[in-house]
């Protein structure tokens, strides 16, 4: 079962990075990072940097295509959580046993609600910027009602931050520096999110 769902995830993999060798890849770029945030199982990135290795000269250009795909997909996960995912009378509609059985976890959806009454911004900006399942936290997000405008200044500096970063590097090193980012990127995204917080954390003790 493992092996016929990692080869649906290969052959998904391989048609999203197709694309950038299309004229039309900046538009599916949008479209990605909009499904991304919101039900799609796979990062934006990865076509970002072939967009980017393949005309380096535009690759700020597609971070911002890429933000704008991913926080216009936020904000459609958002209204997914808000409107859609309980009915009046507080029960769980048909599209949430969907997203249970087939995106996320009821269990992970629950815990990420109680994340969010104590750490608001931060574990917006964390989901953003590091490797974790960033639909999960827009939807969440609007199901608890979390403040949007917080929502949605957490999401364009976590979002922006991850990928003017990734086009930076392509566009100072070029095509070497692909390794170095499939590989330690997202670890090192993780450890930098983990100094960000802390030091805030230990700011707000000492004053």
């Amino acid at each position: 079962m493992n092996g016929i769902k990692m080869n649906w995830v290969k052959r998904l993999y391989d048609w999203m990075l197709s694309w950038g060798n299309s004229r039309w890849g900046a538009l599916a770029l949008f479209c990605f990072a909009f499904a991304e945030s919101s039900f799609f199982p796979i990062p934006p990135d990865v076509l970002l940097i072939a967009l980017c290795l393949g005309v380096t000269t535009r690759s700020f250009r597609y971070a911002a295509i890429c933000l704008a795909g991913s926080i216009t997909g936020a904000m459609a996960g958002y209204a997914l959580g808000f409107f859609l995912w309980q009915n009046t009378a507080g029960e769980y509609t048909a599209l949430a046993q969907f997203f249970f059985n087939h995106v996320f976890s009821m269990e992970s959806f629950l815990k990420v609600g109680a994340l969010y009454d104590r750490y608001n911004f931060w574990i917006v900006f964390t989901a953003g910027f590091t490797p974790l399942p960033y639909k999960l936290f827009t939807i969440t997000g609007g199901l608890f009602h979390i403040n949007f405008v917080m929502f949605l200044l957490a999401s364009v500096v976590s979002r922006g931050l991850r990928f003017f970063v990734i086009a930076w590097l392509i566009w100072r090193f070029g095509a070497p520096i692909k390794r170095f980012i499939d590989k330690y990127f997202n670890l090192l995204a993780i450890a930098f999110t983990v100094l960000l917080i802390g030091s805030f954390v230990l700011v707000a003790k000492l004053l």
